[in-house]
Parts: C-alpha cells; structure tokens; sequence
C-alpha cells in the first residue's frame, strides 16, 4: 500500500496536460535547476553567450528518447553544449528529490553529472511552457546566445529532425 502511495504521488503529478507554448523567437522561460554535482543553475540566464541545447524528460521513460538525441548528437559529431533536464513537477517529486538525484547518479557517470539538471520547484512552469502530452518524448530546445529559443521539437528523435536541429546550428 505505502509503495503504490509513492509510486502514484511521484507519477501521477503529471496529471494535467499542457499543449506546447513555446514559440520560434520567444525566450525561454527562467527556471532554476541543479546539476548531479550539486550547483544550482539558472536557466536560461546561465548559458548566456553560448548556443545551448536543452533536452527535457518528464518521466522516466523519456530516457530513451533521450538517449538517441544524444547518441545522433554524438555521432554527427555535433558541436553544442548540451544539458539533459529531467524535469518533474508537484510537490511529492520534490519532498523525494534527493532519492531521486541519488538514483539517477547511480546510473549516469560522474563525468556526465555536470550536464544533468534536474528542476523540480519550477518544473510545472516548464511543462506548462513545453508541453506535456505524450511525456516519453524529449522536447528539444536550441537557444541562442541570449536564450532565445531559435528550435523546438517534441514529437520523438528522428534523422530528419536531427538534420534539421544541426542546419540550425550553422
């Protein structure tokens, strides 16, 4: 009973569902996270300057999205600062956030940790901003020097997309 409990209180926060805001041109939206090291990082305020890429997961099954955005990022030998964003809203995921962080430092090499930032207190601001709906999608954001969003995809990895995202870093 107390394990349901949990599992619903960490999996059913994202109960509601938001259709992407997010527009060509738009800023992105000021939130903060932490990276698996521990430092806390504004976003998109940090990156200033820099082209940055933004891979965001709601749940866990996002990962494997994920995983072949960074895997095509890799291969193509694309030139960007990446950060991977689980991105959990509601106040249970917060209340357990440091079992969480600790399980997914578990999985992921301490040299990575830097580029995971998981955002929890603002992360229904994200969602809000990206969209939700259909969760085990990444969503994929390009911002540019000043964090303005110049790509966005969310409807799963694909070659083309891929292609696309890199003739917008050219």
């Amino acid at each position: 009973m107390v394990i349901t409990f949990v599992s619903l209180s960490l999996t059913g926060c994202a109960s509601y569902d938001y259709d992407a805001k997010v527009k060509l041109g738009d800023k992105m939206i000021s939130v903060v996270g932490e990276s698996l090291e521990g430092t806390q990082v504004s976003i998109p305020e940090d990156f200033k300057g820099n082209k940055t890429l933004l891979i965001f997961g709601f749940i866990h099954k996002s990962q494997f999205d994920i995983d072949r955005w960074l895997i095509g990022l890799d291969m193509t030998q694309t030139k960007v600062d990446v950060y991977e964003i689980p991105t959990l809203k509601g106040m249970f995921p917060e209340m357990f956030s440091v079992f969480i962080d600790d399980a997914m430092r578990e999985g992921i090499p301490k040299e990575i940790w830097k580029g995971v930032l998981t955002v929890y207190g603002d992360g229904e601001e994200v969602q809000r901003f990206t969209g939700n709906q259909k969760p085990k999608n990444a969503r994929v954001m390009l911002l540019d020097e000043n964090g303005t969003v110049i790509h966005f995809y969310d409807r799963g990895f694909s070659v083309d997309a891929l292609n696309d995202l890199r003739a917008k870093l050219n």
